[in-house]
């Protein structure tokens, strides 16, 4: 058994994908990974936002590429998995979600959410299998790592937002309870082939704007947290470069809450 050292949490010579790369976690996610030595490959439906994120790691140093597509596309998708070549940590991290209040949700608002978090994080593991196996065997550790939400396990309270449509939409939280699910059963099925799969779960992490354009929300936001704060979109690296190194090689199957010590009152 080898202890733990800085170098379980390195990821020198590994690649990581991540969907929904260049948006408000998924940029820190990227960030995280490729300080710790990983390549990245930033994927998103926007060519010039990804190209210009891409910049940003390369100003770094973080070696990067792009792969612009919706992980809706799902043929799109499982053609890029097959012919990837080199991959050790899977990130499905985007969802399309319309923040509808609940007398305007549609059955299409539950379609897109589910197929964007859920569908496309099934095809993605699945297609990127064989993959993320070799990787096992070449360089000791896989994983595959599902951004869900703590509304995937708590529902939302409705006294703390200003409008119902402010409001997390059912379809979200229900899609993200559903990857959570997922995650188990790939936990399951990847396990003999030693590759990993965990989900993690973020709490509120406004974006700044949100924060300025409406102090009094972002402050009832903070009360609900055992910490009396909001979390700063930095704050997500440090939890999903545990879930992706080493340092979490016996870690599978597990529920990573990063929300504050919101769902543990």
């Amino acid at each position: 058994m080898s202890r733990v050292s800085l170098a379980n949490f390195r990821l020198d010579g590994k690649t990581a994908f991540i969907s929904g790369a260049a948006g408000h976690l998924g940029r820190q996610m990227a960030l995280a990974l490729g300080r710790a030595g990983a390549h990245i490959i930033a994927n998103g439906r926007d060519a010039a936002k990804l190209a210009a994120f891409a910049n940003e790691l390369k100003a770094e140093g973080i070696s990067t590429e792009t792969a612009a597509f919706d992980v809706m596309d799902l043929p799109t998708l499982r053609a890029y998995f097959e012919r990837l070549t080199h991959l050790d940590i899977l990130i499905n991290n985007a969802v399309t979600m319309r923040p509808n209040a609940f007398a305007a949700v549609t059955p299409e608002d539950f379609d897109t959410a589910y197929r964007s978090a859920v569908v496309a994080a099934f095809e993605a593991a699945r297609s990127a299998r064989p993959t993320l196996a070799r990787a096992v065997a070449e360089r000791g550790d896989a994983s595959v790592i599902n951004i869900a939400s703590m509304y995937g396990t708590v529902s939302p309270d409705m006294r703390l937002y200003n409008s119902p449509a402010q409001m997390s939409p059912p379809h979200y939280g229900a899609a993200k309870a559903a990857l959570i699910q997922l995650t188990r059963h790939l936990a399951s099925e990847l396990g003999p082939e030693g590759i990993r799969a965990n989900a993690l779960c973020p709490g509120p992490f406004p974006r700044d704007a949100v924060t300025q354009q409406d102090p009094e929300f972002a402050g009832r936001l903070a009360a609900r947290t055992m910490l009396c704060r909001v979390g700063s979109a930095s704050e997500i690296g440090g939890p999903v470069l545990f879930l992706a190194s080493p340092a979490a090689s016996f870690v599978t199957g597990s529920v990573l809450m990063a929300d504050g010590g919101w769902t543990a009152w």
